[in-house]
């Protein structure tokens, strides 16, 4: 298993030299005042079945009644399509990570919230994300659910796969997951519903400013 400090970020090689950044004269403070948000990534974090996406598409919605502009990024829906090509080594979960990472910054240089629902089992790679946010744009968001609760879950059957030699290299079972040190939201998701839960990161949200208007 590739420990944290093993797939430590490091910057990809440039392929081409010829390559300038253009600035353009619409930027994120203008998309963000526009829509009437402080854009942010809300990174939802833990186990398979610890009830991240099911958090994420509620709080998208209570986010969309207020008003705001989000889109949410998805783990399985994701490699249906841009991540199609990636297994589930070690290598493959670095670089699944590293491109939804990017694609997020994207998202937050349009002004919008970004929810996103992946497992990012290495602290390493939540923190190459986290560094390619501004300060206060990346939200760690932790589903803190037990595994014992997460396979009694087991919505889609992957945790009797792995438990049967089915699936290797699953997230809890034969591949690590390194738990987040000091997340900005820890959700305690065998405790309570995911409208609760999605209401705790709300008040969060509404807390720091993040749900008014960006000057």
């Amino acid at each position: 298993m590739t420990s944290s400090s093993d797939t430590a970020a490091s910057p990809l090689p440039q392929q081409s030299s010829n390559v300038e950044w253009h600035g353009m004269k619409i930027d994120k403070t203008l998309r963000a005042t526009s829509n009437g948000q402080k854009p942010c990534v809300l990174w939802f974090t833990g186990l398979s079945g610890a009830g991240k996406s099911t958090i994420a598409d509620k709080l998208e919605q209570k986010l969309y009644q207020a008003g705001k502009r989000t889109y949410l990024l998805d783990g399985d829906n994701v490699r249906h399509g841009l991540n199609r090509d990636l297994g589930f080594s070690d290598d493959d979960r670095v670089e699944n990570i590293r491109r939804i990472a990017e694609m997020s910054r994207l998202f937050v240089d349009a002004g919008l919230i970004v929810l996103v629902s992946f497992i990012s089992p290495f602290r390493a790679e939540r923190e190459m994300a986290r560094a390619l946010m501004e300060d206060g744009e990346f939200i760690e968001i932790y589903v803190d659910t037990p595994l014992t609760v997460c396979e009694e879950r087991d919505p889609k059957g992957l945790y009797k796969k792995a438990r049967a030699g089915e699936i290797k290299q699953f997230t809890g079972i034969d591949s690590a997951y390194e738990p987040p040190q000091d997340p900005e939201v820890v959700l305690k998701a065998d405790r309570h519903g995911p409208d609760e839960l999605a209401d705790q990161i709300i008040g969060f949200l509404e807390e720091r400013s993040y749900m008014m208007q960006w000057r």
